[in-house]
This record gives C-alpha cells, sequence and structure tokens, in this order.
C-alpha cells in the first residue's frame, strides 16, 4: 500500500512540471495565454455564483462554477497549447511525420519514404481511406517526388486508391494542424483485410528509412544528407 501512495506521489510533481513546460512553451507563441486562462476562468465562476444568488443557492452553485471554471480554463489551455506547438512546427522540415506519428488507429504510416537533398519529403500512410502521399518541402520541388511515389504506388498496388496532400499554408494546400482531420474525412472504400495485404505489400518495397536514419519529427533546420545519401525514389 505504502508503495503504491509513494508512486502516485511521485507521478504529482512529473505532471506538474509537464503542464509548467507546457505553459512556458505556449507563452513563448501566445502571450495573452494568462490573461485568457485568467479571463476564462473568473467570467465561468462569476456567471455561476451570480446565479446562485439569484436563485438563492450561492454555495452550490458556486461549487459547481468553480469545477466548471477549472474545466473550461483546462480546455481552452489545452486548444491554445496546441495551437502553439503547430505554429512552432509550422514549416520545418519533419512536422508532419510528427503529426502522422499521433493520427490514431487504423493508420500504418512511415515516415520519409521519398526525400531529395533540399529536405523536400514524402511520408506515406496506409489506412481504410488508401494509400495517402503527404508532401512537405517546397511546393514545386514536391511535385517531381509525388509524381513518382504515386506511379511506384500505382504500379504495385494499382487496385488501391491513392491520395496525395502537400502541406503547407499556399492555395492548394493544407495547413498542418489540419492534417489529421484532413485525412480523417478521406472516404473509407477498403476493408480491415484489404488494408493489411496493402501494407503486407508495400513493406516488401522497403523505404529511405531502413536505409539511413532519420530523427523523429521536426529536423533541425539547415540539416543537410550526406553526399552519399540516398536518393528520392
Amino acid at each position: 500500500m505504502a508503495r503504491k501512495e509513494t508512486a502516485a506521489d511521485a507521478a504529482n510533481p512529473g505532471r506538474l512540471k509537464q503542464i509548467a513546460l507546457t505553459y512556458k512553451m505556449t507563452r513563448r507563441a501566445d502571450k495573452k495565454i494568462g490573461l485568457v486562462l485568467a479571463a476564462v476562468g473568473i467570467v465561468t465562476f462569476g456567471v455561476f455564483l451570480a446565479i446562485g444568488f439569484l436563485i438563492g443557492h450561492p454555495i452550490y452553485l458556486g461549487i459547481l462554477g468553480l469545477l466548471l471554471a477549472f474545466l473550461a480554463t483546462a480546455i481552452v489551455f489545452g486548444r491554445r497549447a496546441e495551437r502553439a506547438a503547430f505554429g512552432q512546427m509550422e514549416g520545418q522540415p519533419g512536422a508532419a511525420a510528427a503529426v502522422l506519428d499521433n493520427i490514431g488507429r487504423g493508420w500504418t504510416t512511415t515516415p520519409a519514404v521519398a526525400m531529395n537533398r533540399n529536405q523536400d519529403v514524402v511520408h506515406r500512410a496506409v489506412g481504410k481511406a488508401g494509400i495517402v502521399l503527404i508532401a512537405e518541402g517546397n511546393p514545386n520541388r514536391v511535385k517531381s517526388l509525388l509524381a513518382a511515389e504515386k506511379k511506384k504506388m500505382n504500379r504495385i498496388v494499382a487496385d488501391v486508391p491513392v491520395h496525395d496532400l502537400v502541406v503547407g499554408t499556399g492555395e492548394g494546400q493544407v495547413e498542418l494542424k489540419k492534417l489529421r482531420t484532413t485525412m480523417l474525412k478521406l472516404p473509407r472504400v477498403l476493408t480491415g483485410p484489404q488494408v493489411t495485404a496493402t501494407n503486407d505489400r508495400l513493406r516488401a518495397l522497403g523505404d529511405l528509412m531502413s536505409n539511413m536514419p532519420l530523427p523523429k519529427g521536426p529536423m533541425p533546420k539547415g540539416m543537410r544528407l550526406p553526399k552519399g545519401g540516398p536518393k528520392a525514389r
């Protein structure tokens, strides 16, 4: 029993430290985060307390308002923290891979199936929507990478639909923060066994990651592939 309490006590500082670090990170990109959270908490609590006085139950409504104020503050904090994180990742090579890594169940993702020396990258995701190729980098350069990868997919798995997305803020591109939502909205056309069969066929191809180690998530700015490194396929 004592051992369980010790573990729980040790976990609390870790969670508080994580929240503090997240707040500091968010505040760098969102200077008004403190004022916004305070306003949300105070307004929510004040509204319920006022209603409590009007109906003659200030204590009950005050307690309820306090709980809801905490909940509302946590929700707003989470959304603004997520927005700040995406803002910091936007435009960094490999940022889309970090999003794909957390897309959820039902998807098999393979980062960097194609890449050139300018750090333009194509990632691959396979799910019930078929094959999705996600490119990030210079919009003009990634076109050739996507075309080559789509040609390969059509040759290996011709019976599976292939979608292509370019991550960015320009016309016809998908913003990083909307990448997951966009992929989840794609129509589901494959069954579970078909997805498994597609993954098995693609796994036989191998990919760039099996030949060259790359860090997960955003790659450091200025990083270049070695001259002898593999080229985009």
